[in-house]
């Protein structure tokens, strides 16, 4: 099992220099001053095995049965794919087609397959709950949403010694998080960044926002 206590992934998106800072319009239509661009830390094969290994005893620790996961692409794909291999479990991905969230390439899951739904940074887990809801057509079972970290919107569970960490108790949900709180939702860290709404964004009066993310 993994040693959570090992894990500080603010110093490790700062080592990466994969904690930008500017102005950034997010997938979500909102603006923020602050972004955390995960494949600059994913390209290191050795980091995404050693998040997803910490990530994975997370999971375990909390009883959470695994068959597969699912990640919408772009971004969640890597996170995903190494989370899955640290459980031991396979792993499929959906993708959009015309705005639209879709599983393609074959993939399929089964009537009752426990399905976990990974991202990489989960800010309002929009992306995430249609990936949910492409496998839920399917009649899977979700059981779990996982990031390697959560952008503090979404109620989550962390790692014991996350600061301030009370479990599944660690905050309130955000009235944006679209995450069900039916369900638990695992990250190894919080990262607490304003966000604003594109038409009341102070951020606007000195520059434009720029999207870094995979879907340009």
């Amino acid at each position: 099992m993994a040693d959570n206590t090992a894990i500080n992934i603010e110093n490790i998106y700062k080592k990466y220099n994969a904690l930008l800072e500017g102005h950034f319009l997010l997938s979500s239509g909102n603006h923020t001053k602050f972004y955390l661009q995960s494949a600059k830390v994913l390209e290191y094969p050795q980091i995404a095995q050693k998040l997803a290994l910490s990530l994975a005893a997370l999971i375990k620790e909390h009883s959470i049965e695994v068959e597969c996961v699912c990640s919408p692409a772009l971004g969640g794909i890597l996170a995903g794919y190494e989370l899955a291999r640290a459980l031991g479990v396979r792993f499929i991905f959906t993708e959009r087609v015309n705005s639209e969230m879709m599983l393609r390439r074959g993939f399929q899951v089964t009537k009752g397959e426990k399905v976990l739904i990974c991202e990489d940074i989960i800010t309002t887990g929009g992306s995430a709950l249609e990936s949910a809801q492409c496998v839920a057509q399917q009649e899977a079972k979700i059981v779990a949403f996982a990031g390697l970290a959560n952008r503090g919107f979404c109620k989550a569970i962390l790692p014991n010694n996350q600061k301030g960490n009370e479990g599944s108790k660690i905050q309130a949900q955000s009235p944006i998080c679209k995450l069900p709180l039916s369900l638990p939702l695992f990250a190894l860290a919080n990262f607490s960044f304003d966000i604003y709404p594109a038409d009341s964004c102070p951020l606007c009066k000195d520059s434009i926002a720029y999207k870094p993310g995979s879907r340009n």
